[in-house]
């Protein structure tokens, strides 16, 4: 007779999973927290101290980022990733990223990588005071290969009415504040499979490094939201931008209202090393490059010029980078870059 498990599926490793990975999930709670573990869901008390709330919910997925992790078996870092993608997007529309749930799917399920999966999301979470309030993993056999798997996220956030940040307080005269990434994140890696698939085996030495060629590719994302957060705490942002596909360009326009136009000073900061190997092994025009990938960029905040010591301070507080790389000047909606 068969069985769910000659068809693919094991449910004793599932019931395993669950038993390795309920701490750490259930490390991320508050007493905030609703419901147990196990269940088929659980809650979150809101936050006190708002009036009128507004939720705001985020999906994104860690992309082909993946398929390197697989082919390495260095997955520590891709929760990082996944709670980057979505919690940084809430934070560039000003609320604050409470609870995160997450769905990896696997053609056969690896109990040992699911929960190095699981284990790393709870780690970018309790950094970033986000509850893991579940999560799904489900088995695709015959559709993925037994070891191809795929990651992703949602995140839930909240923001006080009339407190969200939009493109519509941003005027010429503004600062443009870039927040660094010192690596590629989990944005641009069909292009960069296919480069280094021609040009790197993933196990030789970065050019001009002494790293393989996949921890370089494979570190994970700067998870900004904490800072945002700390940010908006001392300073009312005109706009915000988290920088994923689509690069400087699609994503500060994103910030920018009819009638002004970002000038950003490419020379304001220094791209990072990675970057431009990809572009001479890849021939990768330039344009295309920060329209591909962060360039260095991961978040920007547009402030008024009398915010701008204080945005620096913020971000100095919460250990990250940043620097004055531009201004909105009047003119078509537009991102230049000089």
């Amino acid at each position: 007779m068969t069985n769910y498990q000659d068809a693919g599926v094991d449910l004793n490793a599932a019931d395993e999973l669950v038993e390795r990975i309920g701490w750490r999930v259930m490390s991320t709670w508050t007493d905030d927290a609703v419901g147990g573990f196990g269940g088929f869901a659980a809650g979150i008390q809101l936050p006190v101290g708002y009036k009128n709330p507004v939720l705001m919910m985020s999906t994104d997925g860690v992309g082909t980022k993946a398929e390197i992790a697989r082919q390495t078996g260095l997955l520590e870092g891709l929760g990082y990733d996944a709670v980057a993608m979505v919690a940084d997007d809430l934070a560039a529309a000003g609320a604050t990223p409470i609870a995160l749930t997450n769905y990896i799917a696997m053609g056969s399920l690896n109990v040992d990588n699911a929960e190095k999966l699981v284990e790393s999301i709870c780690d970018a979470c309790s950094e970033a005071d986000i509850a893991v309030l579940g999560g799904e993993t489900a088995e695709h056999p015959g559709v993925m290969a037994p070891d191809q798997f795929d990651l992703s996220a949602t995140a839930l956030g909240i923001v006080e009415l009339g407190e969200e940040v939009d493109s519509e307080a941003v005027t010429p005269g503004d600062v443009i504040v870039g927040i660094m990434s010192p690596n590629v994140r989990s944005n641009g890696f069909s292009l960069i499979r296919a480069i280094v698939a021609k040009n790197l085996p993933l196990d030789a030495d970065f050019p001009d490094t002494t790293t393989p060629t996949a921890q370089v590719l494979l570190q994970p994302s700067i998870v900004y939201s904490p800072g945002v957060v700390n940010l908006l705490a001392r300073v009312r942002p005109h706009g915000l931008a988290h920088i994923t596909g689509g690069g400087l360009p699609g994503n500060v326009l994103r910030a920018l209202p009819e009638g002004t136009r970002a000038v950003i000073d490419r020379p304001a900061w220094e791209v990072p090393h990675v970057f431009d190997v990809l572009q001479h092994l890849g021939s990768v025009p330039l344009g295309e490059m920060y329209r591909t990938f962060n360039m260095g960029i991961g978040f920007v905040a547009i402030v008024d010029v009398d915010d701008v010591d204080a945005t620096l301070k913020a971000m100095e507080t919460s250990d990250l980078d940043a620097a004055v790389i531009g201004e909105i000047v009047e003119g078509a909606r537009g991102v230049e870059l000089v």
